[in-house]
């Protein structure tokens, strides 16, 4: 039986349908992602899945006695509670079982019988209960999923009323990892999580998690690394693809072009028609020309295919920007650092030397908090440092793309925001209504949306189109901070295109500017970077000329060369200290052949009678310096017997017990000696 299965799901917003009678299937273990455009319905159905939602029709069936888990991206917690104490609520069932054991502890201290043997029954219930839902280390895994995911011990201590929406929804993911369900439902897990982060997630689903997990996520690194079968929600159908996301992209590329040959058949054969009808309308076939007509309609307005959109590359020509000069922008001793929340000072770069030259495109990456946006709006001169100078280069047209788009006249329609924008920052040179419909077309807004208000439009479609206008502006270079975290997968590929360096020198397709971007998308990254600023957050950077696959595969190499130095550190000290203790038991062995052998330290006086002792011949006073020589002297070895090493050595352990022996029998010896002489 399945894990989850939904039959014939059908939901409706209005008079619009978002859910076409889809079905699903989804086994134990399995790794599914879920893509398609922003509004496609991909919330919708998980949060169907989750109860969140009641669909108009269909089945929803989770497997009896499974436990399904949903992160939300607007979670719900106790604003009372301390971070780490709303992390540890993940495992209210472990503590509910702990109080019931402790209870059953009580009643067996006056149980008997019959009643005895129930209660022993149900404590080693209990106590598999405990086993399983993690025991008593649960502890370090708190701590381990918060720190994986961003959280410092500094921050544990806080009231989740105190922590950002970001942090919030970090918490919400934390909490849902340590519950463990079976099934796992993940909205957008990575939208505030930083480069590390993600990486975290990444490892702990693919290598950690054992359980099934279905994800809608904008992260290509993420579902190529974890999912085995992509299901895209297109036009409230659910197309199943096998693979991770790399061979989705492929199959679904084959698809689309199917797709686009039928529509280029369909569309010739409408033209045909189209011809017919024009040539015999007045004549004698008229009545013939208008029933084919009357058909032709009917048929377009009911089964015109759409033209695949994303099918065609991002080839529209964008007005070239001025040249500048060598170095776009440059920052000498830069520092800045603030005073944190906890009245610390918390440093973001210090000393910092950056230097942009022309035609270079660099990604700063880092922490959250670490000082990115900071350390642009000093670059541009929006902000002070604290120290340091900093300067644009001769002639730079800065474009910034900022996180929020507090300045649209959101009364406009796509197109002409477009069109308007363009004419602002080209400084006169206008474009016309079809050049911006072709630019909104190119960022992936079709006909009727291109007609839609601003306003209307949600935050990834505004997103969508500040790029556009951004990139038809004639800026030289451009700033994007985050200029992905609202858009779909297919929008952040259309941007890659757009910002791809011209193929051809002087081609005016494509961006040919200096690009400096600030992002947690290593696709995007890879994609569009020759050059990485790394802030660590703790105010140290570091500049590497490559991309982010190859820095984060010289960073790997850093840490296994540092592993395997630190093993042969180990190694050497174990060996040192192996040898040692084998000279130990060498010093040990040639002491007790020693004693074993040497004469008697005194020959009795001559004249004294022999008797039994060797030690008659001493006096009392002697005999007790003697006897706490030897008492000082098996103490010590008694203790060096005492080491459970010293028995895995079997020449030393050997060694160790032959002198113990000798030494005894002295001591027995001296004190028979001591007490004839005593009485």
């Amino acid at each position: 039986m399945s894990l989850l299965a939904v039959t014939n799901l059908v939901h409706n917003y209005g008079d619009h349908t978002i859910l076409r009678g889809v079905s699903l299937s989804i086994e134990a273990g399995d790794r599914i992602g879920i893509v398609g455009r922003n509004g496609a319905g991909k919330s919708t159905l998980l949060k169907c899945i989750t109860g969140e939602i009641r669909p108009d029709s269909g089945i929803i069936a989770l497997q009896r006695g499974s436990k399904a888990g949903y992160l939300q991206q607007d979670p719900r917690l106790d604003l009372d509670e301390t971070l780490r104490e709303s992390a540890e609520g993940a495992f209210k069932a472990l503590h509910d079982v702990h109080k019931a054991l402790d209870h059953v502890y009580e009643e067996m201290g006056t149980a008997e019988g019959a009643e005895l043997d129930r209660l022993m029954k149900k404590q080693i219930n209990l106590e598999h209960q405990m086993e399983s839902l993690g025991g008593y280390s649960i502890g370090h895994k708190i701590d381990a999923t918060l720190h994986g995911l961003g959280f410092t011990d500094s921050q544990f201590g806080i009231k989740v009323g105190g922590l950002s929406g970001g942090q919030r929804g970090r918490l919400a993911l934390a909490r849902l990892l340590l519950e463990g369900p079976d099934l796992l439902l993940l909205d957008e897990p990575t939208n505030h999580l930083d480069i590390e982060g993600r990486m975290w997630l990444e490892g702990f689903l693919r290598d950690e998690y054992r359980g099934a997990v279905v994800m809608i996520s904008h992260d290509r690194y993420l579902l190529d690394a974890v999912v085995k079968r992509i299901i895209e929600v297109e036009d409230g159908r659910l197309i199943d693809y096998p693979g991770n996301y790399a061979a989705f992209r492929e199959i679904r590329a084959q698809r689309r072009l199917t797709q686009l040959r039928a529509y280029e058949k369909q569309q010739d054969r409408f033209r045909k028609e189209e011809e017919y009808i024009r040539r015999f309308k007045a004549g004698q076939r008229a009545r013939q020309a208008k029933g084919r007509e009357s058909r032709l309609d009917r048929e377009k307005e009911d089964r015109t295919l759409d033209r695949p959109m994303e099918m065609d590359s991002f080839r529209l020509s964008l007005p070239k920007a001025d040249r500048i000069g060598e170095i776009a922008l440059s920052g000498r001793g830069l520092s800045k650092s603030y005073t944190n929340e906890e009245g610390k000072t918390k440093v973001l770069f210090n000393e910092l030397d950056i230097a942009v030259a022309r035609g270079e495109r660099w990604a700063i990456i880092g922490p959250n908090g670490a000082g990115k946006t900071t350390l642009v709006r000093c670059l541009l001169g929006e902000l002070d440092s604290d120290a340091g100078t900093c300067r644009v280069g001769a002639n730079v047209k800065p474009g910034y793309y900022r996180q929020t788009h507090e300045n649209m006249d959101l009364d406009q329609p796509v197109w002409r925001y477009l069109q308007n924008t363009i004419l602002k920052e080209t400084q006169g040179k206008p474009w016309s209504e079809q050049q911006a419909r072709d630019l909104a077309g190119a960022f992936l807004f079709s006909g009727r949306e291109q007609e839609k208000e601003l306003r209307v439009l949600s935050g990834g479609e505004r997103s969508r189109a500040a790029l556009a206008a951004l990139l038809a502006s004639a800026k030289n270079v451009l700033v994007l901070d985050e200029p992905t975290n609202h858009l779909d997968i297919l929008a952040a590929e259309r941007l890659e295109e757009a910002l791809s360096k011209p193929e051809e020198e002087g081609s005016d397709v494509g961006f040919d500017g200096t690009l400096i971007l600030i992002s947690h998308d290593r696709a995007l990254i890879d994609a569009t970077c020759d050059h990485l600023l790394i802030l660590d957050g703790a105010g140290n950077a570091e500049v590497f000329v490559g991309s982010f696959k190859e820095w984060h595969e010289r960073k790997a190499e850093r840490q296994r060369a540092a592993t395997r130095e630190a093993a042969e550190t180990e190694r050497k000290k174990e060996e040192q200290e192996r040898r040692r203790k084998e000279a130990e038991a060498k010093e040990a062995e040639r002491k007790a052949a020693t004693a074993a052998s040497a004469p008697r330290k005194k020959p009795p006086p001559s004249g004294v009678p022999h008797g039994k002792s060797r030690f008659s011949w001493m006096s009392m006073s002697q005999i007790e310096e003697r006897m706490a020589e030897i008492q000082a002297k098996l103490q010590d070895l008694e203790m060096m017997l005492a080491d459970p090493s010293v028995w895995t050595e079997i020449a030393r352990s050997k060694s160790l017990t032959d002198e113990r022996n000798l030494v005894k029998a002295e001591l027995e010896e001296l004190e028979s000696t001591w007490l004839k002489k005593s009485n």
